[in-house]
């Protein structure tokens, strides 16, 4: 298996909290993988020490085979790596027009080529050329998250790192937003890390995940797995009967 990003026994503490406890998860190049766990399991934090946006106290982060280190990346790291956060709301300047988010990327690269590479990241989700020049309050939460997504996108990177990218949205443009980040992963071949804590989500968008409890993995095992009910701990089944995408009485079954 070649590795896109492998976490070892990784720890994050905040003023003597241990929000990670040694977690370690391996990732293969072109996977889809899920962290899944409720409020305060670490699933966020470990994304966020993956994108060096957080620091990590022990253990090691490597990218492709690269170590990396603290919350100061090389270019060369945000050129493979970029991250989609959850709040479509806050992620985008509110005062910029959609081309000038979309080219700042760009320019902080030094890569050239912007309008047509500006024009195909709008139509890769979805959105045409109209949208360039409006600012954000005058696009939907869906508009805007496809735009935060474009952003990501326009850099080409090979990993992409979604925390919760739906979850601020409608259910039914959820759906499109999904589908869509699939179909992108599909035809660029991308390595996907997601965090959610929507069991039907994970298990429709990745091939593996990993449950986290209190800053721990406590089970790792695939989508067909968990829906097939085949779990060994008694936290993730109540993660399965809380989640609106099962049904209690197939968890109930599988006991």
């Amino acid at each position: 298996m070649t590795e896109a990003v492998s976490v070892e026994n990784l720890s994050v503490v905040f003023d003597e909290f241990k929000a990670l406890d040694a977690v370690s998860v391996d990732v293969a190049k072109g996977e889809s993988f899920g962290l899944v766990g409720e409020s305060g399991s670490g699933k966020s934090t470990l994304l966020r020490a993956v994108a060096g946006l957080t620091a990590a106290s022990e253990g090691t982060i490597r990218v492709s085979g690269r170590e990396v280190r603290g919350t100061r990346r090389d270019k060369a790291f945000y050129r493979a790596v970029q991250m989609v956060f959850q709040d479509p709301y806050g992620s985008l300047h509110p005062r910029q027009t959609v081309d000038r988010q979309l080219m700042e990327p760009l320019a902080i690269h030094g890569i050239g080529d912007g309008e047509r590479r500006i024009l195909k990241a709008l139509d890769e989700v979805g959105l045409g050329s109209s949208f360039r020049f409006r600012y954000p309050h005058q696009l939907s939460g869906g508009q805007r998250q496809r735009i935060a997504i474009a952003r990501a996108l326009i850099l080409e990177p090979s990993i992409l790192l979604l925390d919760e990218p739906t979850s601020a949205l409608d259910a039914s443009v959820q759906a499109e937003v999904l589908n869509l980040l699939e179909e992108v992963r599909r035809d660029r071949g991308l390595t996907f890390i997601m965090v959610s804590h929507d069991l039907g989500v994970v298990t429709h968008m990745c091939e593996r995940l990993a449950v986290m409890q209190n800053g721990r993995v406590v089970e790792r095992l695939s989508s067909a797995d968990l829906v097939a009910g085949r779990i060994a701990e008694e936290y993730t089944r109540n993660l399965m009967v809380a989640s609106k995408g099962f049904r209690r009485e197939a968890v109930a079954q599988s006991a």
